[in-house]
């Protein structure tokens, strides 16, 4: 089977581009496969519309539909633009790094997910970074990110792992930080302040009025938001908050909660954590001490991991968005690469009640 080459035609929006495959069993048989030339017959527009979509110069110049109507015939006539060819005028790789704490983390995973399925649609690729042990900073994985990237997201987590992959010249977008001292050129956020009052309004409205914060022992600016929230939440009730720090493991998380728990003094009613993971070690905690969830001890998660639902009692926690926060993560840095200013809104979370919460006793 012989492979057929493709020509560059020059339309007067730029050229167009034709995929150098090997061609399939049905297009051999007819001696040659689909170009340009065809999806522009087949959706009944011009040449030079087949050029703006595929090569990304679409919007404010052709209709949405009809920019979805060529990606369409496209796929059916089994075409597709010679991307090398393309990412060598534009001097672009077609590629986006996600820098994230880690890769055990379900949430992560997620977003990735969701970016992902926005990069393809536009044909880029993500490749997936862990920083070092959640922290910085981290040796530049490609020897040269400028040569092989054409931008960054990155979580505030995993934020101190910037330097020396970014540099100072690639595009970058920031997950989850504070938008007022953000390193990119455009912040996505959650709204987690959001979610901390919502639990904490729900463990109000069940009688509870002696909390314990266990609080993730990181230094981030998203459990920051979380502990602001809860103390502002709270203000003004009568009620007592103590705060204990774990790291983000079930094991860390069941000793600093046991060790709060047994602390001399009234025993807290409630039990808010930072993360579903902090709350699954509270309720190991709270057993090995011979206490009852919810009966005795009401305990809230963060996050809704699939760890919330395999826990018994389930787990009342905060459920974010995960896989639509990194549609809009890269959605903004495509933005940012198209010179476009991208959305500044936070997306919603809802609070999921379930088996663990119930009224003080």
């Amino acid at each position: 089977m012989s492979a057929h080459r493709g020509s560059i035609p020059i339309s007067p929006a730029g050229p167009t581009w034709e995929v150098p495959v090997v061609a399939g069993p049905e297009q051999e048989a007819a001696g040659s496969r689909p170009t340009s030339r065809d999806v522009a017959r087949a959706a009944g527009v011009s040449q030079a519309t087949v050029s703006l979509v595929f090569g990304e110069k679409w919007r404010g110049r052709v209709a949405e539909r009809t920019a979805e109507r060529v990606r369409a015939t496209a796929r059916d006539l089994g075409y597709r633009p010679n991307l090398a060819a393309r990412n060598l005028r534009l001097g672009r790789t077609r590629t986006a790094l996600l820098v994230v704490p880690a890769l055990t983390n379900e949430f992560f995973a997620r977003v990735y997910t969701g970016a992902a399925r926005v990069a393809a649609e536009h044909g880029f690729g993500v490749v997936l970074y862990p920083s070092p042990e959640g922290i910085g900073p981290a040796r530049d994985p490609f020897g040269s990110s400028r040569a092989a990237l054409d931008g960054i997201l990155a979580s505030s987590m995993a934020s101190d792992a910037l330097a020396t992959i970014q540099g100072d010249a690639l595009p970058l977008v920031m997950l989850d930080s504070d938008p007022a001292g953000s390193l990119g050129a455009a912040t996505v956020n959650l709204d987690i302040g959001d979610g901390m009052r919502r639990v904490t309004e729900h463990l109000l409205a069940l009688g509870h009025r002696d909390f314990l914060h266990l609080a993730a022992g990181v230094d981030s600016w998203t459990f920051d938001v979380r502990s602001d929230a809860l103390a502002t939440a709270l203000s003004g009730t009568e009620t007592a908050v103590r705060t204990a720090r774990a790291l983000l493991t079930v094991e860390d998380a069941r000793a600093a909660a046991e060790a709060a728990l047994s602390a001399p003094g009234p025993r807290p009613t409630a039990l808010v954590c930072d993360d579903d993971i902090l709350a699954a070690g509270a309720c190991k905690a709270a057993r090995r001490l011979g206490l009852r969830v919810p009966e005795d001890l009401s305990v809230t998660g963060f996050d809704d991991l699939t760890l919330a639902t395999a826990v018994e009692p389930e787990l009342t926690t905060v459920r974010l968005p995960a896989e639509q926060f990194g549609e809009r993560g890269m959605a903004s840095l495509l933005a940012v690469l198209d010179g476009r200013t991208p959305p500044t809104d936070t997306l919603p979370v809802e609070l999921v009640v379930r088996g663990s919460t119930a009224a003080a006793r």
